[in-house]
């Protein structure tokens, strides 16, 4: 989703430009005309949809510098770009001071003010995900650091709330790549021992020859290699929490020493004269129906029992298509800032087709897919084009790729008429952006809306009318019908 900035500025005149500016940038606009309007509607519902504020600081009633200081006292993540008539040294440094992410002195040319917007977006989200990087080393994620809003996972995530506040043993099933370490994680941080260790173990990635060592640990010669000692992984996460990873795919003779472990509290380590008492909460996983594993006698029934005393199962992603946009969302911004990237979204012609995929490999694999595409990208939008692997499912949707591209040009957003991302200059304004506003800052009817973009359209394409209609998202017939409705003239490039 596209984040909407929102201007702040008591002058008409410069709201309208500063709009056009963002929204030929392919940013939704929100506009207020003093600090508590703005501040007013950072608080309201529409307030959640603001992430980026563009701040005058010359403004009657109350000024820019508080309405900044008040605004990052609630929102301290919300990016603010503060600008001024009369800029100087001290009052740069003041507006930094007070949290404002860049500073610049008006009139500013549409390149800078577009530099600065992708700039200060592309810094919020990088520091988001260190920070919650920061949280999931530190053993502290939680479940409001999950991506998604479907009621499936918001069912997932209650649940998982609920095991949080015990040290029941917990067995998450699903899929592979629907998520199930990030839900383990998240009920450790949401837990009395959040901060404390997590261990993760891989079962069906481990050696079988090594795995009651890597588990249990060693005493130094207990077997020929053991030149030291070695704790083993319930150990390392004494006082903690330790995540084992498709556990169905454990050998039955290490199931009983896990079963032992469960039961006693305590781990016998190869060679080691006495047990070791541990104190662990133990979350596992599998994407096998252990039920029946059971049955055909490859696992032990007494341990499914014990593991299995609070179920918890994740739906595929496509069972909840809803979060595909939100994941999208946040993979975008993620690669942006990995790769300094400057992908503001995805077509919306494209994001119904990636939200009605099976995604076979999950959350995985769609992160995988967003990434590639990311890189792909030549335009401000990610079209079909950016999808390689997928061209067959485009193509059964009706969503063809767009004609090859013109120096440079982008598409636009997904709603947009002109292209997002394209250079503007100050002298350009009047002349390629569709005024939505009068010259006395009162909202045009649609008609008049409507004609001007589709000259500006027939414009840009040189008459065109074939592009015309595709951009415009019209057929043919109803284009011309329009024209003769608004008295419109086709001219050719010579």
């Amino acid at each position: 989703m596209v984040k909407t900035v929102l201007l702040v500025d008591d002058d008409p005149t410069q709201r309208r430009l500063m709009r056009a500016v963002c929204e030929k940038a392919g940013y939704p606009v929100l506009q207020a005309d003093s600090g508590e309007n703005a501040l007013d509607l950072l608080r309201s519902p529409q307030g959640n949809d603001v992430g980026l504020v563009m701040l005058d600081l010359r403004m009657p009633g109350l000024g820019g510098m508080e309405t900044l200081k008040r605004a990052k006292s609630y929102r301290d993540d919300l990016p603010v770009i503060v600008l001024t008539a009369q800029g100087g040294i001290d009052t740069a440094v003041e507006a930094m001071q007070n949290g404002a992410m860049d500073f610049f002195v008006k009139p500013a040319s549409p390149e800078r003010v577009v530099v600065s917007i992708n700039n200060a977006l592309n810094m919020t989200m990088l520091k988001g995900e260190v920070s919650r990087l920061k949280r999931k080393r530190e053993g502290a994620l939680a479940f409001g650091d999950l991506i998604g809003d479907s009621p499936a996972l918001k069912h997932v995530m209650k649940l998982g709330e609920r095991a949080a506040v015990s040290n029941i043993p917990i067995l998450i099933t699903g899929e592979s790549g629907t998520g199930k370490e990030m839900i383990a994680r998240a009920i450790q941080g949401s837990s009395e021992r959040a901060g404390r260790p997590f261990i993760t173990v891989n079962c069906g990635a481990i050696p079988e020859n090594l795995v009651e060592s890597i588990l249990f640990g060693h005493e130094k010669g207990s077997f020929t290699g053991a030149n030291a000692k070695h704790i083993g992984k319930f150990q390392e996460a004494d006082g903690g929490t330790i995540f084992l990873d498709e556990v169905g795919e454990l050998p039955q003779d290490m199931q009983v020493k896990l079963l032992r472990v469960l039961q006693e509290g305590e781990v016998d380590s190869i060679g080691g004269k006495r047990p070791t008492k541990v104190d662990v909460r133990v979350i596992s996983a599998t994407n096998r129906d252990l039920t029946e594993e059971v049955k055909q006698g490859r696992f032990r029934e007494d341990l499914f029992y014990r593991l299995n005393v609070f179920p918890v199962e994740i739906p595929p992603l496509r069972q909840r298509a809803e979060d595909v946009p939100a994941l999208i969302e946040h993979f975008i911004g993620r690669y942006n800032a990995e790769e300094r990237r400057d992908v503001r979204g995805v077509r919306h012609e494209v994001l119904e087709v990636l939200s009605a995929q099976p995604w076979p490999g999950n959350v995985r694999q769609l992160e995988n897919t967003i990434f590639r595409a990311v890189i792909l990208a030549e335009g401000a939008y990610l079209s079909s084009e950016d999808f390689p692997l997928l061209s067959e499912e485009f193509k059964q949707a009706g969503v063809l790729a767009g004609p090859p591209r013109i120096d440079g040009a982008d598409d636009g957003p997904p709603m947009a008429a002109g292209g997002a991302g394209d250079p503007i200059k100050s002298s350009e304004l009047a002349d390629e952006a569709v005024a939505v506003f009068d010259r006395e800052g009162h909202l045009r009817s649609l008609q008049e809306i409507e004609k001007d973009l589709i000259a500006l359209a027939i414009e840009t394409y040189e008459g065109k009318m074939s592009e015309v209609a595709r951009r415009l998202g019209m057929g043919r017939s109803t284009l011309y019908r329009k024209l003769r409705e608004h008295d419109l003239e086709i001219r050719r490039a010579s």
